[in-house]
Formats: structure tokens, C-alpha cells, sequence
């Protein structure tokens, strides 16, 4: 029996959006205000980050989280980018930093933060810290 073209597409258009969808369906929301204990590492790039603005984390605070984080298909719409971050809280000091960049290596309790803002809780010569507490914050 033969199908009809429309019927064809409809069903195609289907299983593409349902691919899409379940593409996406990995991103968790954004717990704001829950506590987390995780990997902090931090980086140096200069560029763009994944909000679309330009970053230099060798002078700017800022962090990047997990992919497992971000819901959107274009990063830069992401609700990440509309005023969510992140304070950090590591042997008595805490700070409070703007998402701006994703971390594709990152489990999802592991943030990596731009190398200025690291240095404002872990001398120089430290390059990782095993266990820190962060948060999301508005």
C-alpha cells in the first residue's frame, strides 16, 4: 500500500521534531538557590563565550558552567545568559560571578571559573580544587 506524500512528510516533520526535542531534553533547569558541592577548575580564553559577549577571563570575573545546564539550541538565548550567577564559596571566601560561558568538559556540579576570579579564592600554583560549594543566584 502507498502513502501519500503529506502523510509522508508529516511523519517525517514528526520524527525530526521528536529528535530535536529529545535532544534538548538533557539540560536541566536551573535550580536557583540549591546548594551544590563539586570540581572547580578555572581557564584563560579570550573570545566570545557562549552569551555571545566577548570575555577575557584572564581579567573579568565570570564562570562557565556544564552543558547540562543550558536548555537552548543558540546558547546566546539561553536563560543562563539573562542575569543567572554563580556564587562560589571555598575556604571562607565567597564570591558571586555572571554566567557567561559554557564548559563542555564539566560534569554538571564542576564549574570552571575565568582565571581572575579564581585567583580571588586559590593562590596561584593551584590549578583544581576537588571540593567547592556553589550555587546559582539571581
Amino acid at each position: 500500500m502507498r502513502t501519500s506524500r503529506p502523510w509522508r512528510t508529516l511523519v517525517c516533520g514528526v520524527i525530526a521534531a521528536t529528535g530535536i526535542a529529545l535532544g534538548t531534553g538533557t539540560a536541566q533547569a536551573v535550580p536557583i538557590g540549591q546548594t551544590m558541592n563539586g570540581k572547580m577548575t578555572y581557564y584563560n580564553d579570550r573570545g566570545y563565550g557562549a552569551c555571545g559577549t566577548p570575555i577575557d577571563a584572564t581579567s573579568q570575573d565570570l564562570v562557565a558552567v556544564s552543558a547540562a545546564w543550558w536548555t537552548s539550541p543558540n546558547p546566546n538565548n539561553d536563560p543562563l545568559c539573562a542575569g543567572v550567577k554563580v556564587q562560589v564559596t571555598y575556604n571562607g571566601r565567597t564570591i558571586t560571578v555572571p554566567v557567561r560561558d559554557k564548559c563542555p568538559s564539566c560534569a554538571s556540579t564542576h564549574i570552571d571559573l575565568s582565571q581572575a576570579a579564581f585567583r580571588k579564592l586559590v593562590p596561584a600554583g593551584t590549578d583544581m580544587v576537588p571540593r567547592v560549594t556553589w550555587k546559582f543566584v539571581r
